[in-house]
């Protein structure tokens, strides 16, 4: 059933335009003009975080289009706001909405590093790169007081094990130690997300995340450090973003990343709305064309799952983005072979005794 609601102003400094409801609720929310032409002033939307209990931390898949088969999410929602996020349709899952939910009520892990020194200590773990924020960003503005992540990373560096980890957050600076150390020994790559140098569209399609110069500023200074960096431009959304790849790509390159990859936008269940009501909300000029080439990579859906497509999309439309996507990260040297990842230096946890097994090791 549906409830007809008058539209809330949106919040500053949020990504969605609204609360839409998700898909597994009974009731069904939808705003209506009432037609008094009066208009609320937006106020804050302060975000609340929530623990959560949890008793594993490393979740495994068989994805062929990702190049990890095991990751780590210390957060559940994200409070950057990113409109296009793909991680937002979870949200409902836990009865919340992908909309605001979804950037102001944030679950967190508190007991991470714990969960996964118990996990790195079963007599079954086989060491491989574990990939860090494959949903959420594993630096959102409150890991600077929660310091999940820290956790977890320390315990990495702790046992020597390798991993990836994927932000678009500075705030992966105040780990800088962690990741040089590790880099020197070959257990550590950092991915920073760049998808425009525009400052004005930044903050409105991702409106808490760091700003485009930030985010090359962390590009420099990681490199300079000795950690190797890869750029993702994600997601590429034709008509909006897609002209900055080169632009991107060349800024990346001279703050020193030595790789490169994309990934075209994607708008699965719920996201599909919320990122046209953004449109015809924050860009109205270009909402239509947006939309129509978004269908046009994808077989005439707004989203298609299908593997080895779902990434980059079908059609001309795609097959232009990836070629020009190549030819930049050729022309710019963004093609260096990685020197892989180091799992044989893995030392697992002795958990549960007082150490007198050691002497029998």
């Amino acid at each position: 059933m549906a409830e007809a609601v008058k539209p809330a102003p949106t919040p500053r400094g949020r990504g969605a335009k609204s609360n839409r409801t998700g898909r597994f609720e009974a009731n069904q929310r939808e705003a209506f003009d009432d037609g008094w032409g009066e208009e609320e002033e937006p106020k804050q939307l302060k975000t609340e975080l929530q623990a959560m209990k949890s008793r594993t931390i490393i979740a495994r898949n068989q994805s062929p289009d990702v190049g990890f088969d095991r990751s780590i999410n210390p957060y559940r929602g994200c409070s950057h706001g990113c409109i296009y996020c793909y991680a937002r349709p979870a949200h409902a899952y836990l009865g919340l909405s992908p909309g605001l939910d979804f950037e102001s009520k944030i679950f967190f892990k508190p007991h991470a590093g714990e969960l996964l020194e118990k996990e790195l200590a079963k007599p079954s773990y086989k060491p491989a790169t574990i990939h860090i924020g494959g949903d959420t960003d594993p630096y959102q503005p409150d890991e600077k007081q929660l310091r999940v992540t820290r956790q977890v990373i320390e315990v990495l560096e702790r046992y020597s094990h390798p991993f990836t980890i994927i932000t678009k957050s500075a705030l992966v600076l105040r780990d800088l130690d962690i990741y040089s150390r590790l880099a020197e020994r070959k257990l550590a790559r950092v991915a920073i997300s760049i998808t425009t140098l525009d400052r004005h569209l930044a903050r409105s399609m991702e409106p808490r995340a760091a700003t485009p110069g930030k985010r090359i500023e962390a590009v420099r200074r990681l490199t300079e450090a000795g950690v190797p960096v890869t750029v993702m431009f994600a997601p590429a959304i034709p008509g909006l973003n897609d002209h900055e790849v080169e632009g991107v790509l060349e800024a990346a390159a001279k703050a020193g990343a030595r790789g490169a990859g994309y990934v075209a936008l994607r708008l699965p269940r719920e996201i599909a709305q919320l990122f046209e009501e953004w449109l015809e909300t924050d860009h109205p000029d270009r909402a239509r064309r947006v939309m129509s080439l978004v269908r046009q990579i994808r077989q005439g859906e707004t989203y298609k799952a299908t593997w080895g497509e779902r990434m980059v999309g079908d059609g001309p439309v795609a097959e232009v983005l990836r070629q020009r996507f190549h030819l930049a990260v050729k022309k710019f040297g963004l093609d260096q072979p990685w020197t892989p990842l180091d799992a044989s230096q893995f030392t697992p946890p002795r958990l549960g005794g007082s150490g007198q097994m050691d002497l029998f090791g």
